[in-house]
């Protein structure tokens, strides 16, 4: 281990995830919420997720955070689902329930630790990974992007600014992590991509919009009806959640559906456009969208070898993504940028 990892301030993405058993958590949920349930594990980044299949048919999601993770942090999560369920009810998203005593959420001890639990219900539908791309899908995700971002722009909470290494404006502080990605050119150019970010946008933040904003609007957090898979049918994770540029915001999505094959924007000319008409966006964002994809994509390659190097038992679910973001890096670098924006603008009709 190098000095500066050892230096490296206590965090949710350096600290490993939760450990209790299936069995304590059962327990734990019959106590607490009066549910008779069969609990099984699923994947997550930083923090522990349960499946639970309950006695009467009924499922749900119990969360329980890392024991680094602020719980200032954890309950503004928690009161912009609330904020949610008011806002844009027909956004797909999951919603808290209550313990016996109507609380939101509870603190389970494990091992003089602390950690922020809640309860949420299960959202119908198949990972939106894997599903065939249409234009009507592109559309829908674009809508139901904006409207979450709508719904939360009048959001604010005390812990709204924390920083999280996955918010594109701290993209520059991964410099120092290019070193963990394995091939030297590939590690060249995830950095050349942070520093331009640094050094021509960072410096312009001060006139984008703010808010509050989903912050990993990918195909593993989203879900699609099991038949329909144009049909948006549940928006998960709402882990990253941050308040940063809204643009920032749009550019994640958009990182995720660059195409594999034809011109790589058109699908996400088609996402944008969607967007826009819910949530407009000034043509000044919009130009910087093309650069922001492609940090976005830096991140995902970088964030994920270097996780991926401190916790190897869990690399298949942190490099799920990496693949796809090398290939989309790639594809999206081979378009002039201005070719990029102008087709943007065609699409929004800016």
């Amino acid at each position: 281990m190098s000095q500066s990892e050892i230096a490296e301030p206590r965090s949710a993405f350096t600290t490993a995830a939760p450990a209790f058993g299936l069995d304590e958590i059962e327990r734990m949920v019959r106590e607490r919420y009066g549910i008779a349930a069969h609990a099984s594990m699923l994947t997550s980044e930083r923090d522990l997720t349960v499946r639970l299949d309950a006695e009467d048919g009924a499922r749900f999601v119990l969360k329980i955070a890392n024991a680094a993770e602020d719980p200032g942090v954890s309950e503004f999560q928690n009161r912009a689902l609330e904020h949610l369920a008011r806002a844009v009810p027909d956004v797909p998203a999951s919603r808290l329930v209550p313990t016996l005593d109507g609380a939101p959420e509870f603190f389970a001890p494990r091992d003089g630790e602390h950690h922020f639990t809640r309860l949420l219900t299960w959202l119908p539908g198949r990972p939106l990974f894997g599903a065939p791309r249409t234009p009507a899908q592109m559309r829908g995700l674009g809508t139901a992007l904006g409207r979450l971002a709508k719904g939360l722009s009048d959001f604010t909470h005390p812990a709204a600014e924390h920083e999280i290494v996955w918010d594109i404006r701290r993209s520059p502080g991964l410099l120092q992590h290019t070193r963990h990605v394995a091939d030297p050119a590939l590690s060249a150019r995830v950095a050349r991509i942070f520093e331009t970010f640094r050094d021509e946008i960072a410096p312009r933040e001060d006139a984008l919009r703010m808010q509050v904003v989903h912050n990993d609007f990918n195909p593993f957090n989203l879900l699609v009806d099991e038949v329909d898979t144009d049909r948006l049918t549940g928006i998960l994770d709402f882990g990253d959640l941050v308040r940063t540029p809204a643009i920032y915001d749009l550019a994640i999505a958009s990182a995720y559906q660059v195409a594999d094959e034809g011109h790589p924007f058109e699908p996400v000319a088609a996402l944008v456009s969607a967007y826009h008409a819910v949530h407009p966006v000034p043509e000044a964002e919009l130009d910087l969208l093309p650069q922001l994809v492609g940090v976005r994509q830096a991140m995902t390659i970088t964030i994920g070898e270097w996780r991926a190097s401190r916790y190897p038992e869990n690399a298949p679910y942190i490099l799920r993504n990496h693949a796809k973001a090398r290939s989309a890096m790639a594809r999206c670098e081979a378009v002039p940028t201005e070719e990029a924006r102008e087709m943007l603008r065609r699409a929004c009709g800016v």
